[in-house]
């Protein structure tokens, strides 16, 4: 086994939201780090498959479960069949969450609200107990919250986005300050402007124009968007075995946003 397959336990990372563009990136990067995989879906089942078969084709295990994360008995059934499969979870990274339409807070529909706190916050949550008791369990683990650079500086229009997220970051507190006993940690990545995912597709809807690039890009010290494959890195280096110290943190993956 080499020193990168060595980071990880035996065992699975429990991936939610593993189809989404940056989701999907994180999924096979673990799978690189030396980590099995199980893949949360909920409508896109053939990029699941694809997703799960370019680990395979790593030498990695790859499971694919469908789950509606408003569904507190589907979250639960689907950390159940992953420990069926994979034997242990010993990371679960929250990546859930719908396309989020840019809106002023007074515009917002309360249908918008709550959609997106049904999902980002009651699903973590949920999500969050359920993996808490396994890995109580099973000496340990780590949860990997993928949030919003917001939290550090709040872009207007994305509030639906960056709200629940915040709320999730005080759990990840919660969670890393009372489960420490526990081996469990519980840590943040920040995301900034990434290529991929929903900025490419509100892009392409028209919604981030070349005036919203200018402006947000005087706000960066770095003056690029981000790959998806640097929000895996930062993700896997929180679950591995490198940061085992670390707990209750963030770390901003936004190119300085905010600076």
């Amino acid at each position: 086994m080499s020193s990168e397959q060595a980071q990880f336990p035996a065992g699975a990372t429990l991936i939610f939201g593993a189809t989404g563009g940056i989701g999907s990136v994180v999924a096979k990067e673990f799978a690189n780090a030396g980590s099995d995989v199980a893949l949360v879906w909920n409508s896109k089942e053939d990029k699941a498959k694809e997703v799960s078969n370019s680990i395979t084709s790593l030498g990695r295990n790859a499971s694919i479960h469908q789950c509606d994360v408003t569904d507190q008995s589907a979250i639960d059934k689907t950390i159940k069949e992953s420990i069926a499969t994979h034997g242990r979870i010993h990371t679960m990274v929250w990546g859930a969450g719908p396309l989020v339409e840019q809106v002023y807070i007074t515009e917002a529909a309360r249908e918008q609200w709550r959609k997106a706190i049904d999902v980002e916050v009651h699903g973590f949550f949920d999500a969050c107990q359920s993996v808490l008791t396994h890995m109580r369990s099973t000496d340990g683990g780590s949860i990997v919250h993928l949030g919003s650079a917001g939290d550090l500086s709040f872009p207007e229009k994305d509030f639906l986005s960056v709200s629940p997220k915040a709320a999730n970051e005080s759990l990840v507190r919660g969670i890393a300050r009372e489960e420490g006993k526990y081996n469990i940690r519980a840590n943040s990545v920040l995301i900034g402007v990434i290529e991929a995912g929903m900025f490419l597709e509100l892009s392409q809807q028209g919604v981030f124009d070349d005036a919203w690039v200018t402006e947000v890009q005087k706000n960066l010290a770095l003056k690029r968007w981000g790959q998806p494959e640097e929000i895996a890195n930062a993700a896997i280096f929180l679950a591995s075995a490198k940061a085992a110290y670390v707990t209750g943190q963030q770390i901003s993956v936004a190119g300085g946003y905010g600076l």
